[in-house]
């Protein structure tokens, strides 16, 4: 039995069309600036395409919609099929691979160097990560998951500076280490007896039922703590997690502006995106072990990764460096909501609600730490285009000649640190209120990870923005006087990110109602 809706495969596969047209007209040796407007109307289309599927999702019916099946691998050989489909918890994520993929594009309107392959790799790079959060077959879920290694190394290796290479490779190997627990934990659902399909969810209209309810209290080929484990580990090198972190300041550092606003806007919500969809999803019911004997050992792991994440920022003097580790600190709040799942022992109303909260608060923390963040890269960028360096000693009074620079600068900065009415604030509130009666402990220290933002978002922006001018050391009086603000051009893709900062800060509910459908249906 086949349904073919059609709009996901043409969302996920559309950038990678555009760039295969790019890579055929390349012997005619078209101008550079008409493949750059290519890319970047083929990503606005994607974009829009993608705010089609989160507008037209269905929030009374629910569950699994858009379906696209179709059977591509024997049944009998292999358990698998091409399988896509959005819920609750991939819609939104869907939107903001469109949101960061066009804000991407638009930021690489100047790149100079073998632009025809820079922009093939960056619309190869929106295909991987959008077929990751519509990827309802668990062997596709993993191509995808891995193919976007291969455009992500070559984008930081040929148009990064400092070491790319080093940094790229760095990347490569971690993320190879994580593959390789994944595959690992899929080949050990795929050898258990009682699976008969490798679908994630279930999918009714189809007569599909999802791996969660195959190999609840059933005899697994390994034990369900091993399996756990294996899955886990994958997506705490991704999300990242400490002490698995140490891959992202390298490679956000060395990155193009563009790349660090897709690595840390959309790649790093693929773990996170995974956590909940597999670790919580699979492992409820599962004999012997289920997520909630692991959540409270997450929950430390979680603390660590805030606070430690936050000391670490706080040292840093280059910007791009500073906004890495942030990130770190940020996902420690992603995995401390997902421990809420341990309210559901409770057995209480109250209890599932916390969880529900909790789960909702890290799926949101996803979405907002991309838009904040990918506003903070595009700002730093924009930034260094002008003052050719992002060491923070170096730069000051920039306020006096980048005005425009300084005010999207300072809204993603006090986002981070959860400013009221800025989306941040939201999501860590939601993190908060419900981790808190499953873990106080671990809930009360992660709070102090806020104050620690604040420091070094304030710090950061003292040193670069206020002032009468660089220190003696820093920038030439003669360059600092040359330095100017965004072109009109330049406020595209500021605008893009910055609107759903200023609309989730003051009605949350849009996104909230829809992630809180999907994770209901993942919750049993």
């Amino acid at each position: 039995m086949s349904e073919f809706n059609g709009i996901l495969t043409l969302t996920v596969f559309l950038p990678a069309l555009a760039g295969l047209v790019i890579l055929l007209v390349k012997p005619l040796q078209l101008e550079d600036r008409i493949i750059r407007w290519f890319a970047i109307v083929s990503t606005v289309v994607t974009f829009v395409l993608t705010l089609i599927v989160f507008l037209a999702y269905d929030r009374d019916a629910g569950g699994v919609q858009f379906i696209d099946h179709l059977s591509w691998l024997s049944a009998e050989t292999i358990k698998s099929s091409y399988l896509l489909g959005v819920d609750g918890l991939s819609a939104p994520l869907v939107l903001l691979t469109g949101l960061l993929g066009m804000a991407a594009a638009f930021a690489s309107r100047n790149i100079g160097l073998r632009v025809s392959e820079y922009f093939i790799w960056l619309l190869l790079l929106e295909t991987a990560v959008m077929g990751v959060f519509v990827s309802l077959d668990l062997l596709l879920f993993f191509v995808f998951f891995e193919f976007e290694v291969i455009p992500m190394f070559m984008l930081i290796s040929l148009w990064g500076s400092g070491r790319p290479r080093y940094s790229a490779m760095k990347f490569v190997l971690y993320t190879l280490a994580g593959g390789a627990f994944m595959f690992v934990g899929i080949f050990a659902v795929y050898l258990t007896g009682a699976v008969d399909t490798l679908t994630m969810v279930p999918v009714p209209e189809l007569g599909i039922v999802g791996i969660a309810d195959q190999i609840a209290g059933v005899d697994l080929i390994a034990p369900a703590s091993l399996i756990f484990a294996f899955f886990f580990v994958a997506f705490a090198v991704k999300l990242p997690i400490w002490p698995l972190h140490n891959w992202l300041p390298d490679a956000h550092t060395d990155a193009p502006t563009a790349v660090s606003v897709m690595l840390a806007g959309v790649l790093l919500k693929m773990a996170g995106y995974g956590m909940i969809r597999i670790n919580i999803g699979f492992f409820q019911e599962t004999k012997g072990f289920t997520v909630h004997d692991a959540a409270g050992i997450l929950s430390v792991i979680a603390a660590v990764s805030v606070v430690y994440g936050a000391i670490v920022t706080i040292r840093q003097t280059d910007m791009k460096r500073l906004i890495a580790y942030s990130s770190v600190s940020h996902m420690g709040f992603v995995l401390l909501g997902l421990t809420a799942i341990a309210g559901i022992q409770q057995e209480t109303e109250f209890g599932r609600d916390v969880a529900l909260g909790g789960i909702n608060g890290a799926a949101l923390q996803m979405f907002t730490h991309g838009t904040i963040t990918g506003l903070a890269f595009l700002m730093v960028g924009l930034a260094y285009d002008r003052t050719h360096t992002r060491h923070i000693p170096h730069l000051g009074g920039l306020w006096r000649r980048m005005p425009v620079i300084g005010i999207f600068f300072f809204i993603a900065g006090f986002a981070s640190l959860g400013l009221p009415a800025l989306s941040g604030f939201v999501s860590e509130i939601m993190v908060f209120l419900n981790s808190f009666p499953v873990w106080p402990w671990a809930a009360s220290i992660s709070a102090f990870g806020v104050v620690l933002a604040a420091g070094y978002v304030l710090w950061m922006i003292q040193r670069t923005f206020f002032g009468s001018k660089p220190p003696e050391g820093g920038i030439p009086d003669d360059k600092y006087e040359e330095l100017t603000d965004a072109e009109p051009l330049d406020l595209i893709p500021i605008l893009v990110l910055t609107i759903p900062i200023f609309v989730i800060g003051i009605w949350p509910k849009v996104v909230v109602d829809v992630f809180k459908i999907g994770i209901e249906g993942i919750l049993r």
